[in-house]
């Protein structure tokens, strides 16, 4: 029974609806029923395109559709219409030139494909576009597809060059980060053709002969999409299926790897050519022996731009280092300074680099020769050692193994570890003057630092070093060589925070003793009859 208030029943009031929520709805009602209407035409349209040669002109007013930027859905679904339409036109034969067609049938198809063309490059300046560069691209590609299946003559392989050098130059141009690594996702990872043809028109888009005005974006664009792969194919398998019938006639250069390295060689030569910053230089850099040589048929040719990078100095002379080493070794490249430029990188900000550890892997690689001359290791040995009595710790728990290391290797240097007076002269010389280090710290020639005739008093210095690892490890080089080596790998990746991580793990057997006497004041005097001498807090301020 409901509840009554004096008779009248208790009813909720209801809610007046604003005129202009009436007609906000009303509007949006409207605006999806004229997006239903526009969505219903363009189906009309493409269906009476399919139905009859007579109504190829609805291709122009889908056309019109597709370029109204006021509303994205429907120039959305005038493309994806677009698409279908032309791929039936490719399929049917509507779009091919062939052996005694009528004049009118020849106009027919010169119009048709005029009308193609508007349609690819509406598509490619959609490629810039964020929303819709997704499915633009997956409808150029369509296109391109469509293309080199049905516009070839007999069984001869035809791929559509000129389209794909379109897409890759507004990609490189104009396109987003997403939509060029989807293209490298989709496409240029997994198919063989697609990937040697990007690599030919990459070549012409960035040659200095073409329209394309060059400039920083160009440049990182293209290294983006140079750069995508991670493992170089090694063999014919390798090197995924085929976007468009693969070539029926044999050794053509699609099929062949080695005809794909060589355009991926010229691209990136072609990138190279551009005159990278430096920046963009360290960039390349780090991927040079691992993504660049491997594509390289001739190695060589990256030389001078290795050899330019290493003597450029700095960061980029310790990036550049692997490059420099692997042309040396393999391809037999003459770089006599070599060990010079080498022993120059070694300044006062080499152990604060985040490079660190890549620098001290390639250190350990090029000293390991056994017939190194010893005073050039030397060198090496004395110029780190210097520089380790004012480096961070983690750095010096790195050098220090590899220090010992170096000693097993060339045994000659072992000297400079326990130098001591043998004379009587000598030691009266050393109680009264002291002793003047032999080594020339500003010469930059290796072999002539006189480091041989030095000794390691910096590593003495490090045993007495304020964090204990550093002070414990230093202590190997003073102690009998029994370990056959140390594997340097382990000790490459410290940094503050793993030894501070490694401190606050370890169990305290015994508490460490912070005051050997307790005092009974702090902030205050001293009372005068204890003796006791007042601390620097009390002497500087006063809290009384």
């Amino acid at each position: 029974m409901p509840g009554t208030v004096g008779g009248k029943s208790l009813k909720r009031k209801q809610p007046k609806i604003s005129e202009t929520a009436n007609k906000r709805a009303k509007a949006e009602s409207d605006g999806d029923s004229e997006d239903d209407n526009l969505t219903n035409d363009i189906l009309r349209l493409e269906q009476e395109i399919l139905e009859s040669k007579k109504n190829y002109n609805n291709i122009t007013t889908i056309l019109e559709l597709a370029r109204n930027k006021e509303d994205d859905d429907t120039a959305q679904f005038a493309l994806v219409s677009l698409c279908r339409v032309f791929l039936r036109l490719f399929a049917s034969g509507n779009l091919a030139r062939k052996s005694g067609q009528s004049e009118k049938d020849e106009v027919v198809i010169q119009w048709l494909r005029k009308r193609l063309g508007d349609y690819k490059r509406l598509l490619i300046s959609s490629l810039s576009q964020e929303d819709a560069a997704p499915t633009a691209l997956t409808l150029v590609m369509r296109i391109l597809q469509a293309e080199g299946k049905y516009l070839k003559d007999k069984d001869e392989y035809n791929f559509p060059t000129n389209s794909l050098r379109e897409v890759v130059d507004e990609l490189v141009q104009n396109g987003s980060e997403d939509i060029r690594q989807e293209f490298c996702e989709k496409f240029l990872g997994e198919y063989a053709d697609i990937r040697f043809y990007t690599f030919k028109v990459l070549k012409d888009v960035l040659s200095p002969d073409s329209p394309t005005l060059p400039d920083e974006s160009l440049f990182d664009n293209a290294l983006e999409l140079l750069s995508f792969f991670e493992d170089v194919p090694d063999s014919i398998e390798d090197m995924g299926g085929y976007y468009i019938d693969a070539p029926k006639k044999r050794g053509h250069p699609v099929t062949s790897l080695n005809q794909q390295k060589k355009q991926a060689q010229e691209a990136w030569l072609a990138l190279l050519s551009l005159g990278p910053s430096r920046e963009q230089r360290k960039k390349v850099l780090q991927i040079v022996t691992k993504s660049i040589v491997p594509w390289f048929t001739k190695p060589e040719l990256l030389m001078d731009f290795l050899t330019d990078s290493y003597n450029a100095g700095g960061a980029t002379s310790l990036l550049a280092l692997s490059g420099v080493f692997y042309l040396i070794q393999e391809r037999n490249l003459d770089y006599p300074s070599f060990y010079r430029k080498l022993y120059s990188l070694l300044d006062a900000d080499i152990l604060h680099s985040k490079h660190r550890s890549r620098f001290l892997r390639l250190l350990d690689t090029f000293l390991s020769s056994t017939h190194l001359p010893a005073v050039l290791v030397a060198s090496f040995i004395k110029r780190i050692s210097r520089l380790c009595v004012g480096a961070p710790p983690a750095a010096i728990v790195a050098v220090i193994p590899w220090i010992y290391n170096l000693f097993k290797k060339h045994p000659l240097c072992t000297f400079m570890m326990h130098r001591v007076p043998r004379t009587k002269e000598e030691k009266e010389t050393l109680e009264n003057e002291g002793m003047e280090d032999p080594f020339i710290a500003d010469e930059e020639d290796p072999m002539e630092t006189c480091a041989i005739d030095s000794c390691l008093w910096e590593v003495v210095q490090l045993q007495s070093h304020y964090h204990p690892n550093v002070a414990t490890i230093a202590k190997i080089i003073s102690e009998q060589f029994t370990k056959q080596s140390y594997n340097v790998e382990d000790f490459l990746d410290h940094s503050y925070s793993s030894l501070l991580d490694a401190e606050l793990s370890k169990q305290v057997k015994k508490p460490p003793v912070v005051e050997f006497m307790i005092p009974k004041r702090v902030f205050l005097p001293q009372d005068p009859a204890s003796g006791a001498e007042n601390n620097l807090l009390a002497k500087l301020w006063d809290f009384q």
